[in-house]
C-alpha cells in the first residue's frame, strides 16, 4: 500500500480514495488475557507462593537473567528449565520518577521506578521502590524486595523496594 501523488491510496494496483475516508483518533482499551508460558509462570508463582524470586541462568555462558527467559540474550541458549533463585535485595542501577497518571499503571503517582540489580542475577529488574524521597535515591542505593500482603498473579507479587 502506498499514497498516490493525488492522495489516494493504492493497494494491488485498485485504490481507495482517501477523501472519502472517516478518520476518528481516539484511545481504544483492549481488554486481554496473557499467558506468562511455563517459565514465566514459575516465576509468578514462586513470587506469590513462595516469596522468592526466580531467574534463569544460562549454563553456556553463566549469565543469570530476572526476570526469566527462555533464551538466553548473550549466546542464544535455551535456558528456561535452569531456574535458580536469587537474592531480595539488590542495588538501584538507574531509575525514574512516574509523574503521570493513567488508569493502567501500577501505583498513583508520584512514584519511583527503578532498575534493580538483584544479588544473584546479571541483569537489571524493572519494579517501583518506596519509602524514600526521589531526591534522595541514587545508583548504588541498596534496596530489598517488600512482598505483596495479599497474593497476586502478576509482577506486583513484590509490592515494591525500600532501601536498606
Amino acid at each position: 500500500m502506498k499514497f498516490q501523488s493525488d492522495g489516494r491510496l493504492s493497494m494491488d494496483g485498485g485504490g481507495i480514495d482517501k477523501e472519502h475516508c472517516f478518520v476518528v483518533e481516539a484511545r481504544m482499551a483492549l481488554p486481554n488475557e496473557y499467558f506468562a508460558g511455563r517459565t514465566g509462570s514459575r516465576f509468578l508463582t514462586a513470587l506469590r507462593d513462595e516469596k522468592r524470586i526466580l531467574g534463569v541462568r544460562c549454563p553456556s555462558c553463566g549469565k543469570t537473567f530476572v526476570p526469566p527467559r527462555e533464551t538466553c540474550e548473550w549466546c542464544w541458549s535455551k535456558i528456561g528449565e535452569n531456574s535458580v533463585e536469587v537474592g531480595k535485595e539488590g542495588e538501584i542501577v538507574a531509575h525514574t520518577v512516574v509523574r503521570y497518571e493513567d488508569r493502567h499503571l501500577p501505583k498513583k503517582p508520584p512514584y519511583i521506578l527503578a532498575l534493580i540489580q538483584l544479588k544473584g542475577a546479571d541483569t537489571p529488574f524493572p519494579h517501583i521502590v518506596e519509602g524514600v524521597d526521589p531526591a534522595y535515591v541514587f545508583p548504588g542505593m541498596a534496596v530489598r524486595a517488600v512482598f505483596a500482603k495479599v497474593p497476586v498473579n502478576t509482577l506486583m507479587g513484590i509490592d515494591h523496594f525500600e532501601p536498606l
